[in-house]
């Protein structure tokens, strides 16, 4: 499953950047967010790899995520592998006319066992809900200090 998901953040480029590739910053936005743990590579750079570890109250996830473009401000391509599927994400960032930020988040979903295919074939909106709901609290965290982590 594929789709792309925009929104528009009323900072500049460079400020929605430097607040992007900082893994400090990732509890204020993904929500459920627990810890996130270095595994190989420099951190923030192509080829690292970071365990992330979630809790949606009943549901615990463990993700990995490898990160295959780094050329902020401009682009941020990585996959999360967890246990039944593979997420591609490519991330694009532009500077707007008004001097706003423009997130262009395109997301492939590749089903790694039939579980996990039978779910994105029943509810991809959940998967696309998701993926808003994170650009969402990104914005709100640029733009206003708005912390996740606080609620």
């Amino acid at each position: 499953m594929e789709y792309t998901t925009e929104i528009i953040i009323e900072k500049p480029l460079e400020e929605v950047a430097k607040k992007m590739d900082s893994t400090d910053n990732m509890k204020h936005w993904q929500e459920g967010l627990i810890s996130t743990e270095h595994i190989s590579g420099t951190p923030g750079q192509f080829g690292a790899k970071m365990k992330l570890n979630y809790n949606f109250g009943r549901r615990k996830m463990e993700l990995i995520e490898t990160i295959t473009k780094q050329e902020f401000p401009n682009e941020f391509h990585a996959t999360y592998t967890t246990n039944g599927v593979r997420n591609i994400q490519q991330n694009y960032f532009e500077r707007t006319p008004l001097g706003h930020t423009k997130w262009i988040s395109k997301n492939e979903f590749q089903p790694t066992n039939f579980m996990m295919n039978a779910m994105l074939f029943l509810m991809p909106g959940a998967f696309k809900k998701q993926t808003k709901k994170y650009m969402t609290n990104f914005k709100n965290f640029a733009e206003k200090g708005t912390s996740v982590s606080n609620a």
